[in-house]
């Protein structure tokens, strides 16, 4: 269920979303920290203040002192095509994924005439149909998140994906930020697999690697992590954000967990390839004290101990009874050739 050619495995998005806190500079090195870290893509989110919001929009929290409303600070974060288009250069030239969310069908026809490489679909605007029905239009890969729909809401988005004429995949989500483990719906994947056949993922809030590797074990096929350079940096997204530090070593799980999963492994042949260790670490049937042929072997006349190239240990019981054709010194593994 390949969203993306050329990315086999879970595609890993991180998430810039207002961390640049509308500097285009700011944002320009977040591309470059995106693709040093190793991840697929970077993923914006173009806001158009006059076309997504009215000036009654509440906060979520109050956390610029700079913006007076919540219209305000949404207008403070918009870039302008040009400056959209110098942004979708640079990270395609550092051979990342361009994704962004629009939040109008304004910010929709910026970002096609940008002509990314793919949708994000933000959790509250899964329930906005027609902006959904004009972006499963363009046949580009679709990421529905789900942080506050319930599955009503999912089908009817999902149904129109179907409609579309590109790839998707539905992510758990959950509005939280950060998101406590209790919250972080692990479970909701499979569910999600299993109820529509396409394509799944997390977008995760959690500011740890935690989910993210929980989810990638999965076999998730796509990733959204937010990323912010410091975690003393200001602005809404930034307790929900893992570092670039952090930004690696998940991508560094991923990649072992999908070469794991490339490799199934027979135990019996695996055993025999560490014959070696075997001998090494396994434990042989031993003589306590100087043994007299003649003896019939009872519990008291052995033990068990390393190296493991003598009769095996799981062979005890069977030893029990039998009698030596010959003397065995004490600590001497016993053989084949000593017992009748």
């Amino acid at each position: 269920m390949a969203l993306f050619p050329g990315i086999e495995g879970c595609a890993v998005i991180a998430e810039v979303a207002q961390s640049h806190d509308g500097d285009l500079d700011e944002a320009h090195r977040y591309i470059d920290s995106i693709a040093a870290a190793g991840a697929h893509g970077v993923k914006f989110q173009t806001h158009i203040a006059a076309a997504e919001s009215t000036p009654h929009e509440p906060w979520r929290v109050k956390f610029s002192a700079q913006d007076k409303s919540r219209f305000d600070y949404w207008k403070r974060m918009e870039f302008s095509e040009k400056e959209w288009a110098a942004l979708r250069a640079h990270a395609t030239e550092k051979g990342l994924l361009f994704i962004s969310s629009p939040f109008s069908d304004e910010a929709v026809d910026l970002l096609e005439r940008v002509d990314m490489d793919g949708w994000k679909v933000a959790s509250g605007e899964v329930g906005t149909l027609p902006m959904l029905k004009k972006i499963a239009a363009t046949g580009k890969p679709v990421l529905l998140s789900t942080g506050i729909s319930p599955w009503a809401e999912i089908d009817a988005a999902v149904d129109i994906l179907r409609g579309g004429k590109g790839p998707f995949a539905v992510m758990q989500c959950t509005s939280l930020y950060p998101t406590p483990p209790e919250k972080t719906g692990l479970n909701v994947i499979p569910e999600l697999r299993q109820r529509y056949n396409c394509a799944v993922g997390l977008s995760d809030h959690s500011g740890t690697i935690f989910p993210a590797l929980a989810a990638a074990a999965q076999g998730i096929e796509v990733l959204e992590l937010h990323v912010t350079f410091d975690r003393d940096d200001s602005g809404p997204d930034v307790p929900a954000s893992v570092t670039f530090e952090e930004l690696r070593q998940v991508m560094g799980g991923i990649d072992f967990m999908e070469v794991a999963h490339r490799h199934p492994v027979d135990k019996d042949a695996q055993a025999r390839e560490l014959e070696e260790l075997r001998a090494i670490f396994n434990k042989s049937i031993v003589a306590v004290t100087d043994l007299a042929a003649g003896t019939v072997l009872a519990s008291e006349h052995l033990c068990l101990k390393k190296p493991g190239n003598g009769l095996s240990a799981a062979r005890l019981e069977d030893v029990l009874g039998h009698t030596l054709k010959q003397d065995v010194a004490k600590n001497a593994l016993l053989s084949e050739d000593d017992i009748s």
